[in-house]
C-alpha cells in the first residue's frame, strides 16, 4: 500500500500543462458600486492583482492592480470613483480545458495580461 502524502504531482511540458492547475479557485469578487479605496484594499488584502467585478454567474468586468495605479496617477477621487466606472468589459476567456500553451499564445496575440477561466 503506498501513501498518497508523498505522490509527487503530475510532470507535464510547459505548454501542455492545464491551466487549471495555476488558476484560483477563489476569485476576489466585488460589486459594481465599490469604490476603487475599496477595490485596492481588496487587492491588498488578498494579495491578488485583479478583481472580478460582479458575480460568479453574471461577470460584468475586472478591476486591475494597474487600472487603479492609473487612477491614481490621473488624480481619480478614489472614495467617488467606483469599480464599474474603470472596469475592464472587454474580457478574455479561456476554457478548463485550455493548455498553459493554448492560454499564452492568446495573451501574447492579444496583448492581455489577464484570462478568465
Amino acid at each position: 500500500m503506498t501513501d498518497d502524502t508523498t505522490m509527487e504531482p503530475p510532470s507535464y511540458r510547459a505548454g501542455d500543462a492545464p491551466i487549471t492547475a495555476f488558476m484560483t479557485d477563489q476569485p476576489v469578487l466585488v460589486s459594481a458600486s465599490t469604490t476603487l479605496r475599496e477595490v485596492a484594499a481588496a487587492l491588498d488584502d488578498t494579495s491578488t492583482g485583479l478583481v472580478v467585478v460582479g458575480s460568479l454567474a453574471a461577470v460584468e468586468g475586472v478591476v486591475s492592480e494597474r487600472d487603479i495605479v492609473r487612477a491614481v496617477a490621473t488624480n481619480v477621487d478614489l472614495d467617488a470613483t467606483t469599480a464599474a466606472d474603470i472596469e475592464t468589459k472587454d474580457l478574455f476567456w479561456a476554457t478548463e480545458d485550455s493548455t498553459v500553451g493554448t492560454v499564452v499564445e492568446e495573451m501574447m496575440e492579444d496583448y492581455v495580461r489577464h484570462i478568465l477561466i
